[in-house]
C-alpha cells in the first residue's frame, strides 16, 4: 500500500490522474500511465464470458508484444455495451493516439464502474489534453486514485533490486474491493518495470506470478466483467537480458511476484465491508486441483465469511463446506485447525479449548489449516469476511 512509502516512480514512466467529469465533484476518474519508449506487454483478462469492451481490444493489440500507454476511467465499465461501448472504446484510444503522437495499437483501456451503462466518451476526450499535459514521473499515486471506485486506499507496491548486473524497478497499483474471484480476481491490476526482458520470458513469468498471487484470492466469489491485469517493461535498466531459465529471471519474478502479493493480500484486506483477513490453507490433497477446489469452498462459503465476521466460532461450517466441495474425500483422515489449535480429526470434534477459539476468531487476521491426508498438494485462498457493509454498498452501487 501507498501509505508511508516515498519515490513511487520507476524510470522512464510518466503518470497522472485527473476528475473529467464521470463522478460526481472533483473526484479522479480518469487515470494514464505512459512509457517514454514502446514496452513489451504481457496480459492476463478475466474468463467472464461479457468482456468488457475495453478488455476485447486489449485481447487484440497485446498478441503484438508492444505497449507504451495504458488509459484507465472508473465510474462506468463500459461492459455489457454492445457495439456502442466498442465504438466509445476507440474514441479514447484514437484521441489519446493523437495527443501522445504515437499509434493507437500501442494504447491499452480500462474501465471499471456501473455495468450496461454508455462510456460518456465525449467528457473523457474533453479531459484527455488535461491528462497528457500533466503528465510526471511522479504521477503514480494519481493514476492509482483515478482507478478507485468502493476503495477504502490507494494500493501500490514496489521493488528495487538488482537484476542482471543493474539496478531494476517494478511498481504495481490496484483497484479492486468487491468482485474479487480468479480469472482475474472488479479489479485492475497495472505493472510497471524498467527491466529488460524477453517477450516470451515476460510473459510466462507474468502469468505464474498471477496464479500465485490473485488467482488466489477471493471477496465474494463474484467474477466481474472488466478483470484485467497487464505489465509494461520497457528495458530502459539496461540489465543483461531477462530470458529462457536464468537465475536473473528468477530473482525478477521473485520481485514480481512479491509485488503481486502485496497488493492481492491489500485488495483482500480492502474487501468491501471487510473486517478480517482469513487464510485458508489445505493441504495433504492427492493433486493441486483438489486442494484449490476444497479451499475455495471454504473461502466462499456465506455461512463461513458471516460466522467470521460475527466473530462466532461456529467451526462446523467449515466442515460443511469442504464436504461440498465435490472432491473426494476420506472423512477419517481429514484434520482441521484454526489459528494454532487443532479443532477436528478423524471425523470427530478434539477435546479443545472453547476459550481460545472464541479468542482466535476476536482477531483481525485468522488462519484456517486444513490436511486432507491424501497426498502431498496443498493450495492456499486469501478472503475476507462477508459483513452488514458489505450488504450495503452492493445494494446501493448504483444509485
Amino acid at each position: 500500500m501507498a501509505k508511508g512509502k516515498t519515490n513511487i516512480s520507476v524510470p522512464g514512466f510518466l503518470a497522472n490522474g485527473i476528475s473529467c467529469g464521470i463522478k460526481k465533484g472533483d473526484e479522479k476518474d480518469l487515470g494514464l500511465i505512459y512509457s517514454t519508449v514502446p514496452a513489451k506487454v504481457a496480459a492476463v483478462f478475466t474468463k467472464n464470458t461479457f468482456k468488457a469492451a475495453p478488455l476485447l481490444i486489449n485481447e487484440e493489440r497485446v498478441k503484438k508484444g508492444m505497449a507504451q500507454a495504458i488509459i484507465t476511467n472508473s465510474g462506468c465499465a463500459n461492459a455489457a455495451t454492445g457495439r456502442e461501448g466498442h465504438r466509445d472504446a476507440l474514441i479514447v484510444s484514437g484521441a489519446l493516439a493523437k495527443e501522445l503522437n504515437i499509434k493507437e495499437e500501442l494504447i491499452l483501456l480500462g474501465s471499471t464502474g456501473v455495468i450496461g451503462k454508455r462510456l460518456p466518451a465525449k467528457k473523457i476526450e474533453g479531459g484527455i489534453g488535461k491528462l497528457v499535459k500533466g503528465l510526471n514521473e511522479a504521477g503514480i499515486e494519481d493514476a492509482e486514485k483515478a482507478m478507485m471506485t468502493t476503495d477504502k486506499y490507494p494500493k501500490i507496491a514496489i521493488r528495487r533490486g538488482v537484476v542482471g548486473a543493474k539496478d531494476v524497478t517494478i511498481c504495481g497499483i490496484a483497484k479492486g474491493a468487491g468482485m474479487i474471484e480468479p480469472n482475474m480476481a472488479t479489479l485492475l491490476t497495472y505493472v510497471m518495470t524498467d527491466a529488460f526482458i524477453d517477450a516470451k520470458a515476460l510473459n510466462t513469468v507474468f502469468h505464474q506470478a498471477i496464479n500465485a498471487t490473485f488467482n488466489s484470492i477471493s471477496v465474494d466469489g463474484c467474477m466481474s466483467t472488466n478483470d484485467m491485469a497487464i505489465i509494461l517493461a520497457n528495458g530502459m535498466a539496461g540489465n543483461n537480458p531477462l530470458e529462457k531459465v536464468q537465475a536473473r529471471l528468477q530473482r525478477f519474478r521473485d520481485m514480481l511476484t512479491d509485488v503481486l502479493m502485496e497488493l492481492c493480500q491489500a485488495v483482500v484486506q480492502d474487501g468491501e465491508g471487510a473486517t478480517k483477513f482469513i487464510t485458508i490453507a489445505v493441504n495433504g490433497a492427492k493433486s493441486k486441483s483438489d486442494a484449490r477446489m476444497a479451499a475455495y469452498s471454504i473461502a466462499n462459503s456465506n455461512l463461513v465469511k458471516t460466522a467470521f465476521f460475527g466473530e462466532d466460532p461456529n467451526w462446523g461450517r467449515i466442515i460443511a463446506a469442504l464436504g461440498a466441495s465435490g472432491i473426494n474425500v476420506e472423512k477419517e483422515k481429514i484434520s482441521l485447525s484454526i489459528g494454532d489449535l487443532p479443532i477436528f480429526s478423524q471425523n470427530a470434534p478434539l477435546n479443545f479449548d472453547s476459550g481460545k477459539l472464541q479468542a482466535i476468531f476476536l482477531q483481525n487476521r485468522i488462519e484456517v489449516k486444513v490436511d486432507l491426508g491424501a497426498g502431498d498438494k496443498s493450495y492456499t485462498v486469501y478472503t475476507s469476511d462477508l459483513s452488514h457493509d458489505y450488504v450495503k454498498i452492493n445494494a446501493e452501487y448504483s444509485t
